[in-house]
């Protein structure tokens, strides 16, 4: 054939299909995970409902629980089971345990952002092992123990104004607000109370980074037309806008706490350990940790750790308000253990064996994060017999695993009693429950998340009596999944429950 002599139109013809029989050659012989069927350019995006986990639940009803699904031109093998999630977090963890950017944000000028996304490897490594013995270790974790029960206490307080008027109290603001000045304290200690840049305007901050950060761009999906379409909407702008504002914001942090004149609080912030971690690196003459690794880390640390433990306490207080049986029952076990002591403390939670069934059973049925964080595999393997190739990226349904018949009895039932007696847990050993992931990428902060929301869920039993507003009744409460701004599974609408001070 002479290809000097077609016609432009048939020569541009020619070069998908080309790519297309490349394709098929390179893949020719291997025992690929059943997809649903794709369309042009689309792949399986019109597959795809507002809420992705509960999508692919349906969809591996038909074509496994091993699934290949395309997101335009970005292929993701969907896991919904726990023995296949076993096999790739546990057995083939090293082969698997990448991580992907998805977002065009390596097209900005914050190095940031692309370190907070590290591929595993040396520098990810060596962050990992900060976070595990600095960061998140068991005993600064205990140190942080003040700032959790302070910040419980103000809420606490907060509720009891409100509760002397019997009006309703939107619970989902109010614990929203708990985690972020709970997390925000951790890490930048007291530097911005009373000051422009406080907790207040970081959460909004938060929310914007989660908004351009739970998804993919046209581009990414869709080749040659999509980085129009982007551009065309103010994606990159908005992007570009966010991440100078959290830049800024960091930065402005790292500063003020490099000020010969500032005054050392008792306790240190994450700042502070981070910015000590690298000055000892650069005396040593290790590879020194940056203004922009400490930026990085605090952004995971925000994105994962705000939401998280607020979105527990939520759906933990809505299926106790619809199960009046379950409030008191757990009432009275936080009662009877406190007394009159006035308020629940961390010492109380190691005797509170219902409260923590509940977390389980809420972690349960509502994961906070339904789909883990995408993997990216780093060589071949297999998983339930097909193949896996490098820089395939895989993601966990722990909300499919979390309600399958399989494992779970009546999985759609909230009865936090089936973990009596139990020895699963969330640690990531049990692949039929994953809220926090497993492997080398297990969430590092779960202690902190956990006694978090155990506190607060505590104390919100003992010190109120809780009823529904004025003509609503138990199954009157929308319990809708939201689709949110981010990959985190919250309540759709708000939690309005009208708190009666509790009087020992």
């Amino acid at each position: 054939m002479d290809f000097y002599n077609l016609p432009m139109w048939l020569f541009l013809l020619l070069i998908p299909l080309l790519l297309l029989l490349k394709k098929i050659i390179k893949f020719k012989g291997q025992n690929l995970p059943p997809s649903p069927p794709q369309l042009p350019f689309l792949g399986n995006l019109h597959q795809l409902g507002a809420l992705p986990h509960q999508s692919f639940t349906k969809l591996s009803k038909k074509y496994g629980h091993v699934m290949l699904f395309k997101y335009g031109r970005i292929p993701f093998v969907i896991i919904n089971s726990a023995e296949a999630a076993k096999e790739v977090l546990k057995v083939h963890d090293i082969d698997s345990c990448s991580r992907a950017q998805l977002t065009g944000t390596g097209k900005l000028s914050y190095n940031f952002v692309d370190i907070a996304f590290a591929p595993y490897g040396d520098y990810w490594r060596q962050i990992r092992k900060i976070c595990v013995l600095e960061l998140f270790s068991l005993k600064r974790a205990q140190s942080f123990r003040f700032i959790r029960e302070e910040e419980v206490g103000l809420l606490v307080n907060s509720i009891s104004q409100s509760a002397s008027s019997g009006t309703p109290v939107d619970l989902s603001e109010k614990i929203y607000a708990l985690t972020g000045s709970i997390v925000f304290r951790m890490a930048f200690g007291q530097i911005f109370r009373g000051s422009g840049l406080d907790n207040h305007q970081f959460e909004k901050l938060v929310r914007a980074t989660e908004s351009v950060m739970g998804g993919f761009t046209t581009e990414e999906c869709i080749p040659y037309v999509g980085w129009i379409i982007d551009r065309l909407n103010g994606y990159h702008a908005k992007l570009e806008k966010t991440f100078r504002d959290l830049d800024a914001f960091f930065q402005k942090a790292i500063d003020d706490h490099l000020k010969p004149e500032r005054a050392m609080e008792d306790q240190e912030d994450i700042i502070d350990v981070m910015l000590k971690i690298g000055k000892d690196q650069t005396k040593s003459g290790e590879a020194q940790i940056t203004h922009d690794n400490i930026k990085a880390v605090l952004m995971n640390i925000f994105l994962g750790g705000v939401d998280t433990s607020s979105i527990t306490v939520i759906w933990s207080m809505a299926e106790l308000a619809r199960n009046p049986r379950l409030m008191k029952k757990a009432q009275d076990e936080v009662r009877n253990c406190v007394g009159k002591q006035g308020r629940v403390t961390e010492d109380d939670l190691d005797q509170l064996p219902y409260v923590k069934m509940i977390i389980k059973e809420t972690l349960r049925l509502h994961p906070p994060a339904p789909l883990l964080l995408a993997r990216e595999s780093i060589s071949h393997f297999k998983v339930d017999g097909y193949d896996i190739n490098p820089k395939t990226l895989i993601q966990v349904n722990v909300w499919a695993i979390g309600r399958d018949p399989k494992y779970w009895k009546n999985p759609e039932e909230f009865y936090p009693e089936r973990f009596m007696d139990s020895s699963i847990d969330y640690k990531g050993q049990n692949f039929e429950f994953l809220p926090f992931g497993s492997g080398r990428r297990v969430c590092p902060g779960i202690y902190l998340g956990i006694r978090t929301s155990e506190l607060a869920l505590a104390n919100l039993l003992y010190c109120f009596d809780w009823k529904l507003p004025k003509g609503m009744k138990e199954e009157d409460i929308n319990m809708e999944e939201g689709v949110g701004v981010s990959l985190n599974l919250s309540k759709k609408t708000a939690l309005n429950l009208v708190p009666l001070n509790y009087v020992p």
